[in-house]
């Protein structure tokens, strides 16, 4: 009867601490909320919020992906942008740079190291962002009036030490909720910042349906691709090739093994929302450039490339999706060893039927996985630029677009994934303790 009752305790312990998780990460998803209406000392932000919306294209985007901390200028203005691009390049480089390459076969030491480097690539990121967007502000107005009180060094100094701290907090904040949550700490910001506009862009399409702006049938549209679009993701996302693997015989003591058959799962999309994400950063930089500095007339070459990198211009789609395809085959073979998985396969005694262990089946994982590539990248290319053809040709106000939608639905998927996966860990640590106890 004690065993039994220490049983459910442990039980109700585990499910405590998943809600604990859970609390934890709503706690810190709170956190970045108020902190996303902190404003940065000397701007106007009634001409802030002008120039942002005069602006359009990337810089929406952009103030979409922070949750409209951009438009308000507060201190997570930059959001975790400067973070993903610095891990980014530290990945790409430590393939790269012998140096960092061993970095990467230490384990855990080395990890971490890594890790430093990514930090200080991220103050350094975030520090030269910070600075180029204080410089433009200062030579803006908008409606009239400057966007900022009080131009000079001060309010240059109070922007980077700002935005810099703020780049840092939600980068500190985002593995705190992967390592005491549940899920990527990163994508959840990503994810809140992107649904806390959610309400506002259904308020103002039903306010356009109503006012006969926006016609039913196009307000119908509207719904039906979003549907679409989020289906078409849980259906690739959830899409696997499974190559086929035999185990050899095997004897030990008074049992034996005979061929075993089991399969080695491949994703279509192993790179994730990172190529969609990486592009748009890359395409932001002329965008601020241009749309900040028109002020100067060095920078007229700008304003002429911010009308071609424009969302639904031929040419931004071009790059776009070159940038996409790169990202993710780049990515893909970051994340993903063939060599690796070969060695291992052939270490457990498995191989694939008809192909030679060792180099033989790398060559082969790594031609099926070059494929897999190839349509993921194409996936994911068309999630993100077909719902932007639309709204282009039909003139509908498709305010997530497909990159958006793409972070949502994939975010929502993981996180529902890791908390079934804790609930069958609990399930299955219960079944073991009451086997446990029957046998004693």
């Amino acid at each position: 009867m004690a065993a039994a009752k220490g049983t459910s305790v442990g039980s109700l312990g585990k499910l405590t601490e998943l809600r604990q998780r859970i609390f934890f990460v709503i706690g810190a998803l709170i956190v970045y909320r108020l902190g996303s209406f902190i404003p940065v000392p000397g701007v106007n932000p009634d001409a802030m919020a002008n120039l942002i919306g005069q602006s359009g294209g990337l810089l929406d985007m952009f103030n979409m992906f922070s949750g409209g901390s951009l438009g308000r200028f507060s201190v997570f203005a930059l959001g975790v942008v400067p973070y993903i691009s610095a891990s980014i390049v530290v990945q790409m480089m430590g393939s790269v740079i012998p140096s960092l390459q061993a970095l990467r076969k230490e384990g855990q030491s080395g990890q971490r190291q890594l890790t430093t480097y990514t930090r200080i690539g991220t103050v350094g990121l975030s520090a030269f962002q910070a600075f180029g967007i204080a410089m433009a502000l200062m030579k803006q107005s908008s409606g009239g009036m400057p966007v900022v009180y009080m131009p000079g060094f001060g309010f240059v100094l109070s922007s980077v030490v700002g935005l810099t701290a703020g780049s840092m907090f939600l980068m500190w904040l985002g593995e705190q909720m992967t390592e005491r949550g549940i899920g990527n700490g990163i994508s959840l910001l990503i994810f809140a910042g992107i649904v806390a506009g959610l309400p506002g862009a259904v308020a103002h399409t039903l306010s356009m349906s109503g006012n006969g702006e926006l016609s039913t049938i196009k307000l119908v549209m509207v719904v039906a691709l979003v549907l679409a679009v989020t289906a078409f993701v849980v259906f690739m996302e959830r899409a696997q090739r499974r190559i086929t693997v035999n185990y050899a015989r095997r004897s030990g003591g008074q049992r034996s093994y005979m061929n075993q058959t089991s399969h080695l799962p491949l994703k279509i999309n192993m790179s994730g929302v990172i190529p969609p994400i990486f592009a748009n950063s890359i395409l932001m930089f002329p965008a601020m450039a241009a749309t900040w500095g028109n002020a100067s007339h060095q920078s007229r070459w700008l304003q002429d490339l911010i009308q071609v990198l424009t969302p639904g211009e031929p040419l931004y789609d071009i790059v776009y999706a070159v940038l996409v395809i790169t990202f993710a085959f780049f990515y893909t073979a970051i994340v993903f060893n063939s060599q690796d998985t070969a060695d291992n396969l052939k270490r457990s005694g498995a191989l694939i039927p008809g192909i030679r262990p060792g180099r033989s089946t790398a060559d082969y994982i790594d031609s099926v996985m070059t494929r897999l590539t190839g349509v993921g990248a194409l996936y994911l290319v068309l999630v993100c630029l077909v719902p932007t053809f639309m709204q282009n040709a039909w003139h509908v106000p498709f305010y997530f677009g497909g990159t958006s939608l793409l972070i949502v639905v994939v975010v929502v998927m993981d996180f529902t994934a890791q908390v079934q996966a804790h609930l069958v860990s609990h399930q299955y640590e219960g079944l073991l303790k009451k086997a446990n106890l029957r046998r004693g």
